[in-house]
Parts: C-alpha cells; structure tokens; sequence
C-alpha cells in the first residue's frame, strides 16, 4: 500500500511539474515585437532627426507623429495578418467538416492510417479511429490537429493580436520621449532610457524563450544602439547637405 501510495504521489508531482508555457496565444509575438519596434524605430527616428541639428520641439513632435503612426500601423497590419491567417484555417476546417459529413468511413480510414504510420498496431487504431469519429466535433478536432497542426478552439485572435501590438508598440515608443515630456533639453537621457528599456525587455524575452537574460538583453541592446548610430549619423549628413 506504502508503495502504491509513493508512486500515486510520483506520478502527480511528475503532471505538476511537467507544464509549459502557453506557444500558441495571439498576444505573445505582438506584443514583443511591437515593444521592440517601437523603442528602436522611435529611437532611431528622434536621433535621426536630432542630427539634423533641429530645435527640442522638433525632435519632440517626431517622437510623438512616430508613436502614433507606428502604433496605429502595427495594430492595422497584426489585424489584418492575423485575421487573414484565421479566415484561411476557418476555410480548411469547413472544407474537413464536409468531408466528414460527406465520407465519414474515407475519414475513419484515413486516421487510422496516420495512427499505423506512427507506430499504433493496425487493430488498434482502427478501434481508437472509430471511437473517436463517434463525436464529429472531436473527429473535427483530431484531424485538424494530424492533418492541418491547428486547434480549431485555439485560434488566435485579430482583436488580441491588435490591442497588443498597439499597446506594446505605444509603450516602447514612449521611452525615447518621455525625458523630453519630463523637461529634458538633451537628447541623452532619451538615448540612455531607450537603452535601458531595450536591455529590459531582451531581458524579459529570455524568461519566455529560456534564453540567459543578460545574453538577451544585450544583444537588443546592441541592435537598437546601432540603429540609433547610424540614423543619427545619417541624420547630420543629411542636415549638412539640406542647411
């Protein structure tokens, strides 16, 4: 009994411990990449224009135009691309849905087959076949899963994907211009808050991707410095040429 007890608790510690992180939600890459692009291409755009040699509220109202149209740009495209990425599989799932009403012994056949092909003994997976075919919602389910790799009922969502990378994208683009709001007349406090914030938030993508922290954080450090670099350099070689 002490033995059977030991390996009940064995086993739930083992479905305890044995989770992961949520790979599929619309949220996660908008998000992301939308804080992410909003602090280098803002950063980049206000030192572009600061090495125009322009006054503070230049570079103010194009940290701000650049938040804004950013914001509003990342959010139209994420909707459309993921509401196109949807509407594609709602089309494939309506098309297996018919075949299943339609050729529902085909359909049966057809997934044992891919249980066979992965090592299921032929009995066997002709019963779990029929089994699961009974419900055609599951049937649905279990053959978008074999045939499509999607869950019907975990989509994501155009709306969700949207709010985030407006959200995120708005965020990040705010950190160049917030020193400049809070009263700032220099353009390395904007400079050194973006840094931080793009360090901050490799950091943070290494919690979600399993990456070290630091190697994250200073890899989009790096890139965003770069970006800012040249756009600033390019920025007093443009102004040179045009003043």
């Amino acid at each position: 009994m002490a033995i059977l007890d030991a390996e009940a608790a064995l086993h739930q510690a083992h479905r305890d411990n044995h989770t992961h992180r949520d790979v599929n939600g619309g949220w996660l890459r908008p998000a992301v990449f939308g804080a992410m692009d909003g602090l280098v291409s803002n950063l980049a755009l206000m030192t572009g224009v600061a090495g125009g040699s322009v006054s503070q509220h230049t570079i103010v109202l194009a940290g701000l135009a650049g938040l804004a149209a950013g914001a509003f740009s990342m959010a139209a495209g994420e909707y459309t691309s993921v509401a196109s990425q949807r509407e594609l599989v709602e089309a494939e799932l309506d098309v297996e849905r018919q075949e299943l009403r339609r050729y529902p012994q085909a359909e049966e056949d057809e997934l044992a087959a891919l249980y066979v092909a992965r090592g299921v003994e032929p009995d066997l997976a002709r019963q779990v076949a029929r089994q699961l075919s009974k419900d055609p919602e599951q049937a649905l389910e279990i053959h978008a899963r074999e045939e499509l790799g999607v869950d019907p009922g975990e989509l994501p969502s155009p709306l969700v994907a949207a709010v985030s990378s407006f959200g995120s994208f708005a965020l990040g683009a705010l950190l160049p211009v917030l020193p400049y709001l809070l009263g700032a007349s220099a353009l390395w406090p904007a400079v050194l808050l973006a840094l931080v914030g793009l360090f901050a938030c490799g950091a943070v993508v290494a919690k979600v991707t399993a990456r070290t922290w630091w190697y994250s954080g200073l890899r989009q450090l790096a890139l965003g410095g770069a970006a800012a670099g040249v756009t600033y350099a390019l920025g007093s070689l443009f102004g040179t040429a045009v003043g």
